[in-house]
């Protein structure tokens, strides 16, 4: 039986361009210069080996979590990828959005806006309670993304939740 969430999820006719797909450990090579794209831009230091081997595994079992591709126009212009976990507080499975990168230069348009929206119902149907992030303080511009995406900040922590 296919997963109900294993599909192309269509943009809102307010963002006709926009497409998400489902990446499959087919995608790895297509979607590895853009995790290394957002590692160098938060300064992470993750060899290329190590970063292979981890989004391969994610890729490989949707246990772990998934990873959507994002097109804008039909170029690649980001990823989204959660990672689930289980949680007494949030009464089941939740999920981390692990990573969220749109390239610069698709940037400004809406899209990070309709991605949220459409991974949250992806999220849900995955029987996902609750999606949390982590932000930097000092990020302003996405604290003010997820924030319009209903992302609460929680007293004391800087990490942001959404119950589905």
């Amino acid at each position: 039986m296919d997963d109900p969430v294993d599909h192309i999820l269509a943009a809102a006719p307010r963002q006709p361009a926009l497409t998400i797909r489902l990446a499959t450990v087919a995608d790895l090579a297509s979607l590895l210069p853009l995790v290394r794209e957002f590692h160098a831009l938060e300064q992470l230091c993750v060899s290329e080996e190590e970063r292979a081997a981890v989004v391969q595994r994610l890729l490989g079992d949707p246990g772990w979590g998934r990873i959507w591709m994002i097109f804008d126009a039909g170029e690649l212009a980001g990823y989204i990828a959660i990672c689930i976990g289980f949680s007494i507080e949030f009464l089941g499975n939740d999920a981390f959005i692990d990573e969220f990168f749109i390239r610069p230069e698709a940037r400004g348009r809406g899209l990070g806006t309709e991605v949220l929206n459409q991974v949250r119902v992806a999220a849900k149907e995955l029987g996902i309670h609750a999606l949390h992030l982590e932000v930097a303080r000092s990020n302003t511009r996405a604290r003010k993304l997820y924030g319009k995406a209903q992302f609460e900040a929680r007293e004391d922590y800087m990490l942001m939740t959404c119950l589905l």
